[in-house]
């Protein structure tokens, strides 16, 4: 079968020397911000990342890889043995874009139009905690929360009033959801109860229940913009 030859179009520039254009001519490409966020907590095979992002296309997937690599935002490189294959990840300074992604995705969230019932990747709802996590809410409260997504674990640890999620280990989690992203986020941000999704079969839990009950009260999407008619 004689396989197609991937043409990437030229990438627009706005040719302005103010540091946010200069951004969007890095990042702003449909599809490449989403793929940065995808590789936000650590490296990812190309066929997950196509996995996790609903309706891009093989090559446009290709495309903005190799822009944000020739840009200096992602790098390719190989695991060793025994998983010897490919990941893509972000360069120490592709990731400093988080903060931004962090302000961005909450001042979105009060779009009057935005719909968080739409599918969601299970980077996107990691990151979604360290975005609305409330530390007044938190207060003192010390826990470690397992999620497993596809046989892939995640841990979102509360101390002190921070939080961290990432991908690792979860054996000395305090509770441990077996679960999807789009069931996690209908508990955490529909305030569904749990045991309706429990009995649903969206979800197991392993652990102490109560512990994730009280973590879902550290996180509130914030109020809807109140958009102002045109004179």
């Amino acid at each position: 079968m004689k396989l197609e030859k991937v043409t990437a179009k030229p990438a627009r520039r706005y040719h302005d020397a103010c540091g946010a254009a200069h951004g969007l001519d890095l990042i702003g490409e449909r599809w490449a911000l989403l793929v940065v966020r995808e590789l936000m907590l650590g490296p990812r095979r190309f066929g997950d990342l196509r996995k996790d992002l609903h309706g891009i296309s093989a090559n446009v997937l290709t495309q903005r890889l190799e822009g944000l690599e020739a840009s200096g935002v992602v790098r390719r490189r190989r695991l060793p043995p025994p998983a010897s294959v490919q990941v893509y990840e972000l360069t120490d300074w592709g990731r400093e874009i988080e903060p931004v992604f962090i302000v961005l995705g909450r001042w979105a969230a009060r779009s009057p139009s935005h719909d968080p019932t739409l599918p969601i990747s299970a980077v996107s709802i990691m990151l979604s905690f360290k975005t609305m996590f409330d530390p007044a809410r938190a207060g003192e409260a010390a826990m470690v929360v397992g999620f497993v997504f596809d046989e892939t674990d995640f841990r979102v640890e509360i101390a002190q009033g921070r939080l961290e999620a990432r991908r690792g280990e979860i054996k000395d989690a305090d509770v441990v959801l077996v679960t999807h992203p789009q069931a996690v986020a209908a508990a955490v941000y529909g305030k569904a109860p749990l045991n309706a999704l429990e009995a649903q079969g969206d979800w197991v839990v392993r652990g102490d229940a109560r512990v994730f009950e009280r973590f879902v009260d550290f996180f509130h999407l914030p109020e809807k913009a109140v958009l102002e008619a045109s004179p």
